[in-house]
Formats: structure tokens, sequence, C-alpha cells
């Protein structure tokens, strides 16, 4: 008969990151708002979405929860260490405007503020073309 391994589990726990400058990446959809704080690598440290801080249905699309999400993303982030930012907006959400006011209020040095809205150049293709008989 087998014997049976024990195997043991090991809990990895997470290092606290400190990052002094950072990207903000603040997706503004029509119904939602996204914003994730990472490190100039790219590796996300933190993020919220309306949806995360408590709002659901129609009040997620709104400019109120936008700036909750964002406070609570600035906050995490203060806490972490940081003082300088990069934004990146994508997105033509109401929650756009709200998130630069709540950026400006929260007295970190905001070093560039970028829209990377994506914009077809071309477009679908078109329909093609009807015969009349």
């Amino acid at each position: 008969m087998a014997e049976k391994v024990k195997t043991e589990t090991k809990s990895v726990k997470k290092s606290v990151q400190n990052v002094t400058k950072g990207k903000m990446f603040i997706t503004a959809t029509f119904n939602n708002t996204i914003a994730t704080f990472t490190d100039l690598e790219g590796n996300a440290i933190c993020w919220s979405s309306t949806g995360r801080v408590g709002f659901s249905g129609s009040k997620k699309s709104t400019p109120y929860a936008a700036t909750q999400a964002i406070s609570k993303v600035i906050e995490e982030s203060k806490m972490r260490g940081a003082r300088e930012l990069e934004v990146y907006i994508k997105g033509p959400g109401p929650g756009r405007d709200a998130a630069l006011r709540v950026l400006r209020a929260s007295g970190m040095k905001i070093s560039l503020i970028a829209d990377v809205t994506p914009i077809p150049h071309n477009g679908a293709r078109p329909r093609k073309k009807k015969h009349n008989r």
C-alpha cells in the first residue's frame, strides 16, 4: 500500500511596495469608471472601480461615483508612498472630468496628463452596395 506524503503549504505574504512615482490609468466608459495605479514598469499596485466602491446599476455611471473610486485609489497609493503621477485617461464617459478634478485636488504632483482614447483610422468595412434590378 502506498504511503501518504504530507505536503506543506507555504503562505506567501505580499510585500508592500514603496513607489514614489507611478502611473494612473483611468478608463471612463458610459457604464463604469475604473482606475488603476501602477509603478513605472506597469505592475499594478492598487485599483478601484465604481462597483468596488459600492455603487450599482445606473449610479455607477455618475461623475460622483467616479470621484469616489479615484479618491480611493489615490488614498491607497499615498499609503504606499506615491508623490508623483503620470495620468492616462481613456474613454468618453462621464467620469472623465470628475477624475481630473479629484486628481488636481489630491495634492499629488501630476507630471503628465495624456488622453489615450483609441480612435479608428478608417473604421469598419462598409456594407456592400445594393443591386437595383
